[in-house]
């Protein structure tokens, strides 16, 4: 067999892995579908934490409404320069598991996988995307091809690095999802009608809930109390539903070239 171009992979696989992290993030955003006033909780009013909030402190953000503590978080989150996303989704073709850094120059690094099927690794740097499949990856995907022609990929391509100049049309996808400012782009400040809830945390940190509906999913998001507002983790459940979950912000995105020894460079292979 003769590879001219990236494995056979579908396509329609790779898109999917690659664009779930923009699948439910429009509607955090959107207006409300039942037009309710969005349910400020009044200082000092307790919750279902209730003493769950240390004694002497005052109740975060108790001046602000669900909808302006919403539109504090998505600000905060639009002006880091670098994030990691932790994303369990569901979706049509099945569910998604995403675990990646990305940065504002386009820089990434992480997995992502579908449905338990093996593994893909991203590292992006400048112009350049390297990426590696498992071997129970690439035979997911190989499914419906003759297996000469699967084995003969796994024998090249498991476990190591592919290398591909972002430009190619094999690399699109990740390319557009190592993309931050598109990513943080989908948190658009408007209509909103969240409602405040209770305190909660997250990885340890401490935030607070909001939570809202679109008539057919219910969200929660979760907000920092402490630091800057970052909007934390967003559930979601009804359609498109799933799990994110944002950390290290402002950080280094580790990504690195693989050794010459590791790398298959598929622009350099003609057929």
């Amino acid at each position: 067999m003769t590879v001219t171009t990236a494995p056979r992979i579908r396509r329609g696989a790779l898109a999917a892995l690659c664009t779930v992290a923009v699948l439910t993030l429009p509607a955090c955003g959107a207006t409300g579908a039942d037009g309710k006033d969005p349910g400020t909780k009044k200082p000092g009013a307790s919750t279902s934490e209730g003493s769950d909030r240390p004694s002497g402190k005052p109740e975060p953000f108790a001046d602000l409404s669900g909808p302006e503590i919403a539109e504090k978080s998505f600000t905060a989150l639009r002006a880091a320069s670098s994030l990691t996303l932790h994303a369990d989704t569901k979706e049509d073709t099945g569910t998604v598991l995403t675990d990646m850094a990305l940065n504002r120059k386009g820089d990434c690094a992480g997995t992502m996988s579908m449905n338990g099927e093996g593994t893909a690794t991203v590292s992006k740097l400048g112009p350049t995307v390297y990426m590696k499949f498992d071997e129970k990856m690439l035979r997911a995907q190989g499914k419906g091809q003759p297996k000469t022609e699967t084995d003969a990929v796994v024998d090249m391509l498991a476990d190591r690095w592919v290398k591909t100049d972002a430009k190619a049309p094999d690399a699109k996808d990740f390319v557009g999802f190592c993309d931050l400012d598109e990513l943080l782009g989908e948190f658009e400040n408007g209509d909103s009608f969240a409602r405040k809830g209770p305190l909660s945390t997250v990885n340890g940190q401490r935030a607070i809930t909001l939570t809202e509906t679109d008539g057919t999913s219910d969200y929660t998001m979760y907000v920092a109390t402490e630091g800057e507002p970052y909007l934390l983790k967003i559930v979601v459940k009804g359609k498109d539903a799933g799990t994110m979950t944002f950390t290290d912000f402002d950080k280094p995105v580790p990504a690195k070239v693989p050794a010459d020894k590791d790398i298959v460079d598929l622009d350099g292979i003609g057929g």
